[in-house]
């Protein structure tokens, strides 16, 4: 998942795709403790996805804080 992606989509569609992520990390860890693990690469991957929507979910927040504070 590329950031350039990401900061096309809506708040709203990051906090999703957010959860998504966390949900599947979730799977992986579970499969991980059960000893049976097809692609341990995902647990980086995966992480640093969720790192990029944490990252394009600020920048929105701080642009609509910028643009609140210029119309002041």
């Amino acid at each position: 998942m590329k950031y350039k992606d990401l900061s096309s989509l809506g708040r709203q569609e990051l906090i999703e795709k957010e959860k998504a992520l966390k949900e599947e990390l979730y799977k992986l860890n579970y499969q991980r403790y059960s000893g049976r693990v097809e692609k341990p690469h995902n647990f980086s991957l995966i992480k640093k996805d969720v790192a990029r929507i944490k990252t394009a979910i600020r920048q929105t927040e701080m642009r609509s804080q910028k643009e609140k504070a210029e119309k002041r």
